[in-house]
């Protein structure tokens, strides 16, 4: 099934979140929120917008790092409430340089 921006469920804070996926292998690469605006510029750009929760502010993957993230793909979830942005990046997901920001194991 086809959605478009009015089917997300932007919860009460404005925001929805985005799961970040690499398109080839399928790796998890990050997870983050957007907005209306942010996603409704991803689709625009075919560039990777999210909204920062601590900065209260639009922000593009990339551009401080130059790690941007082409958006090949958005997906929705059965409940219209979470996204996965299917990406190819131009550099490492995590701020610290790892691929992914999942590389930390959690002690059993």
């Amino acid at each position: 099934m086809q959605l478009n921006i009015d089917d997300v469920d932007f919860k009460s804070d404005g925001l929805v979140p985005v799961i970040v996926q690499d398109a080839t292998s399928k790796d998890v690469l990050m997870l983050a929120y957007a907005n209306r605006e942010a996603l409704q510029l991803t689709i625009q750009t075919g560039k990777a917008w999210f909204w920062s929760r601590s900065r209260k502010r639009l922000w593009m993957k990339g551009e401080e790092s130059g790690n941007v993230q082409y958006v090949k793909d958005v997906l929705v979830d059965c409940d219209s409430d979470a996204l996965i942005y299917m990406v190819e990046s131009s550099g490492p997901a995590c701020h610290t340089g790892n691929r992914t920001c999942f590389h930390n194991r959690l002690i059993r």
